[in-house]
């Protein structure tokens, strides 16, 4: 029987505390007073001291108010027809459409166990060359991109939802500018990707709490899809926001901070939500690319830090572009060997080239002569730059594959090089 409190303790901007037992952390409640009904959530457990967040704010809400446990934890509801829909953080429908009665789902469950998952071994296909050529995304891998404010992370998720060669794309937004909400929104439906995607959506104007529940609602919907055999692509943009939800609500419990001021668990909750990232032996598979933003360029703060040690690699978004210096996907040698016999060949040579171009380009910013190669870099380096690290270039791996051939081919000789005679006598552009 569910117990009725009539009393609340303390209000602390959006946080109320009851006296209450048998309560669960992560439990439901809710919140009756004379502006309505609201949801709240347990966040802090002390004693027979109950703090819940409740989800629309404390305003309003008065201390003798009802207070009913729900005796369950948040879940969202499963069926086919999640395709095409938009909600918020809270699983509400956000496109005016019917809420769902479906199956109901607990959200922010334990990862799949190590045993049940199959080593990577499919490549995701994004048709953009500096992923599918330079840092291939694998079936199953959680990967970020790191980026700063500006850069058009939000256009180059959109673009991978649209073209990723996966069958669900389930979309999570958090703290998002209305306007940016809008545009995936839009674009997903103009391009004809809305037909496959889910997306949770927070914005920037939506109840803090629901920020942090997104990345649950996403990840407990592809795992549902995934078990059903699907192969799901998770995208969520901005992991920082999610951290900085965290953050905000810690300090309203007047927790210890840690470095910066994010709770000192923040290492665990971040790996709680990649780890979903699977690949089942006799089922689907669940692949996560989600962006990371870094306050000031900077990569030591606490966020891309602590998931740098969690993913298995990263894209560096930099000046418009996926930089090749310091972007990895260290599973990319478990498919490169699959894909075609010249791709690894061609992956490093182009590569090497680069970076000599680099260091060119810095030799001639300081004036020094510039000899024969030198020359060839400096043209081999643009060719690179615009034709395969412009985030407008949309091929085909095989096609990737050739163009780079034909940029070998239009800046050197063969004997230039560094790559097997047999691969050269099979790919190397005629005259």
């Amino acid at each position: 029987m569910q117990t009725i409190h009539t009393r609340v303790l303390q209000i602390a901007g959006s946080v109320i505390t009851v006296s209450a037992t048998g309560v669960g952390y992560n439990e439901l409640a809710e919140v009756t007073s004379r502006r309505g009904t609201s949801l709240a959530q347990v966040i802090k457990i002390a004693g027979d001291l109950v703090s819940l967040q409740v989800f629309a704010g404390a305003r309003g809400i008065a201390t003798n108010d009802e207070v009913r446990f729900l005796g369950r934890n948040m879940q969202v509801s499963f069926s086919d027809d999640l395709l095409g829909r938009v909600f918020n953080g809270s699983g509400q429908p956000r496109d005016r459409g019917p809420a769902l009665q479906g199956k109901a789902v607990d959200i922010g469950g334990p990862s799949v166990n190590p045993a049940r998952r199959i080593i990577p071994r499919h490549m995701v296909r994004t048709g953009i060359p500096m992923i599918d050529v330079f840092n291939t995304l694998v079936e199953s891998q959680k990967l970020p991109i790191f980026s700063i404010a500006g850069e058009p992370y939000n256009e180059l998720l959109a673009r991978i939802a649209m073209q990723a060669e996966v069958d669900i794309i389930v979309f999570g937004g958090m703290g998002l500018k209305h306007d940016d909400y809008l545009f995936f929104r839009d674009t997903f439906e103009e391009r004809g990707a809305l037909v496959r995607t889910v997306m949770f959506v927070h914005t920037a104007a939506d109840p803090i709490v629901e920020c942090q529940m997104v990345p649950d609602m996403c990840l407990a919907t592809a795992e549902q899809f995934a078990v059903a055999g699907k192969r799901v692509l998770v995208l969520l943009t901005d992991m920082t926001n999610f951290a900085d939800a965290m953050k905000e609500i810690a300090i309203t419990m007047e927790q210890v901070p840690a470095n910066r001021g994010y709770p000192g668990d923040l290492y665990s909750q971040l790996a709680s939500r990649y780890e979903k990232a699977v690949d089942f032996e006799d089922a689907g598979s669940i692949t996560i690319l989600a962006v990371t933003t870094m306050p000031g360029d900077d990569v030591t703060h606490p966020v891309p830090d602590n998931t740098g040690y969690i993913t298995e690699g990263q894209f560096y978004l930099k000046n418009g572009r996926i930089e090749p210096f310091g972007s990895l996907s260290r599973l990319k040698q478990q498919v490169n060997n699959k894909t075609r016999d010249d791709h690894r060949a061609i992956m490093n040579t182009m590569i090497q080239l680069y970076a000599q171009c680099r260091e060119t380009q810095e030799k001639q910013s300081m004036g020094f002569l510039m000899s024969a190669w030198d020359m060839k870099l400096l043209k081999y380096g643009k060719l690179f730059e615009d034709k395969l690290m412009d985030l407008s270039v949309n091929i085909p791996l095989e096609g990737a594959l050739d163009l780079c051939w034909q940029i070998l081919g239009e800046c050197f000789e063969k004997t230039e090089i560094s790559i097997k005679p047999e691969l050269i006598a099979k790919y190397w552009p005629a005259k």
